[in-house]
């Protein structure tokens, strides 16, 4: 009895002494924003009262985003977990109790059996072996970086969700350009894969490689019948979900519930995309249950992945917060503006241009040069000071366009000012100073009070969805130099859009869009051949 009385105080005093912590190094937080937003009273003092006149224990609650986020970290290893949400609107949407419990659990099974640890170093050995094996207590997925950097964090979060699904263990194969743009996700572990892992070349695996599980099905190396599996699984399969799968069948059934059950049973997947194939994971039936307890809310998937996944880097927060004191918190409010040229796109820049003003106006986004009497939308009728616009596009033409547009402009005793962090003026993949930048630049965005995105934009759809702001989409056409009409439309829901979804039908085995349907899979309002989550 002593010594439970004596575990009992431990324990008590141990939770007292953390809850004392936490508050603390919130008050310490506050004071340090507080001071460093003393030059612009209006937005600052908004954002600093809200948190201010929370409770302790709510501000502990919304620190760690109700419970999303782990309290195994301390803040110098991740300043932005414990920031980013002083800067941003909090969010209205919470995770369900049972995706915080998946998490922790998902956590503890990665610290168990993550790089280094005494089960991984046995995963590879059977690794090592060809064949997989029902004995082994940790499997895992690995994820390989292609694309940019929106179509990187879509797809890192569809394979973390896949791998809490199918309890894997998530490992990422680090590239040089990847490499230090998030704070380590996990406590207590890594989620890189070691430089020493013995499959080598994993970013050179194609449709075409011979561990590809649709290679392997098309030649009847493998069976989706495992009554009729006359040999061994492998130990490792490559699952190919890069855009180009669409034109293969048989790596379309990896959307089909028997090829879950197949590769159920292998031990190391590495799984390669460049879409949001997230969406995808709702069309099988495997899923169905574990899905709906963990997301309530369809539309907020990616909402609270991202957040749970992508905290940044100290070296790109210092970047986020420098433009952040540079553009932005000198305003009442502030309009994000993101604009993205792909190379098949048949508008020009002049009606590109044309186009972001009239969504704006239409919309009662951006505020007109001459009529002095109209209200924009997200303004309320107290409020005076600065609005800032802020541009991010590779290109400094849309920048200069808009500053222009608003040079020597004023309305009532409201200042109108336009920002652009920077201009890269071509996307560069492979270049990590350009991914810091590019993550950057996402954040600040999440910081918008209203936003326009550009259709078909992965950047976008990560930004619009971590800050949870449903905002206006440019639309666009492949076919047409001109504009769409109306030019802009605002998003139903938060999900990104998968781009390519399968067009397979799981029971006849032909090509077929059944898959496509179901109560909460619906087409995407800028891409008309996607499809996306809603409730």
């Amino acid at each position: 009895m002593k010594k439970r009385w004596g575990f009992m105080t431990m324990r008590l005093l141990f939770q007292v002494l953390f809850l004392t912590a936490m508050a603390f190094l919130i008050l310490h937080s506050t004071n340090q924003l507080a001071i460093s937003r003393a030059s612009s009273p209006r937005r600052e003092t908004r954002l600093r009262n809200e948190v201010s006149n929370q409770s302790t224990e709510s501000r502990l609650d919304d620190w760690l985003l109700v419970g999303l986020l782990s309290t195994e970290f301390d803040e110098q290893s991740c300043v932005s977990r414990y920031q980013s949400m002083l800067y941003r609107k909090p969010s209205p949407y919470n995770p369900s109790p049972y995706l915080v419990s998946k998490l922790r659990s998902y956590e503890a099974l990665h610290k168990r059996c993550g790089p280094n640890s005494p089960l991984f170093k046995k995963s590879v050995e059977q690794l090592r072996t060809n064949h997989s094996t029902d004995q082994l207590d940790c499997n895992y997925v690995i994820w390989t970086p292609l694309g940019g950097l929106g179509n990187r964090m879509l797809t890192l979060a569809s394979t973390f969700l896949y791998a809490i699904l199918t309890n894997r263990v998530l490992l990422v194969n680090n590239a040089t350009d990847f490499a230090n743009l998030f704070c380590e996700p996990f406590p207590g572990s890594s989620w890189v894969l070691p430089l020493n892992f013995p499959v080598r070349n994993l970013d050179s695996y194609d449709a075409s490689s011979e561990k590809s599980y649709g290679y392997l099905l098309k030649y009847k190396l493998i069976s989706e019948d495992l009554r009729a599996q006359s040999i061994m699984l492998p130990s490792f399969v490559y699952v190919h979900l890069e855009s180009s799968y669409i034109w293969d069948m048989y790596d379309q059934f990896f959307f089909c519930d028997d090829s879950q059950l197949v590769l159920g049973k292998i031990n190391w997947l590495l799984v390669k995309s460049d879409v949001y194939f997230l969406p995808g994971l709702f069309m099988l039936s495997t899923f169905d249950e574990e899905l709906s307890l963990m997301f309530p809310s369809k539309e907020t998937v990616f909402h609270h992945l991202g957040r749970y996944l992508f905290q940044p880097s100290n070296s790109v927060w210092k970047l986020v917060m420098q433009y952040y004191h540079s553009y932005v918190e000198k305003a009442n409010q502030v309009v994000g503006i993101q604009i993205r040229d792909f190379p098949w796109s048949l508008i020009s820049k002049d009606n590109r241009f044309n186009q972001i003003i009239n969504c704006g106006l239409k919309e009662n986004i951006l505020p007109p040069v001459r009529d002095h009497n109209r209200k924009t939308r997200y303004l309320s009728e107290d409020q005076t000071g600065t609005e800032a616009i802020l541009v991010i596009s590779l290109y400094k033409d849309y920048y200069d366009r808009m500053k222009s547009y608003y040079a020597n402009s004023t309305r009532l005793n409201r200042t109108i000012n336009v920002y652009q962090p920077t201009h890269e003026e071509a996307q560069q993949l492979k270049n990590l100073s350009h991914n810091k930048k590019a993550l950057a630049e996402i954040y600040l965005l999440t910081f918008s009070d209203v936003m326009v995105t550009s259709a078909w934009s992965t950047f976008g759809y990560v930004s619009y969805s971590i800050a949870g702001i449903k905002p206006w989409i440019l639309l666009s056409s492949k076919v047409s130099k001109e504009v769409i009409d109306p030019p802009c439309r605002q998003v139903r829901t938060l999900d990104p859009c998968f781009h390519v979804p399968p067009t397979i039908n799981c029971k006849t085995k032909r090509r077929s869009k059944a898959n496509q349907v179901g109560p909460h899979v619906r087409q995407c309002e800028d891409v008309n051949e996607g499809v996306k989550l809603v409730d």
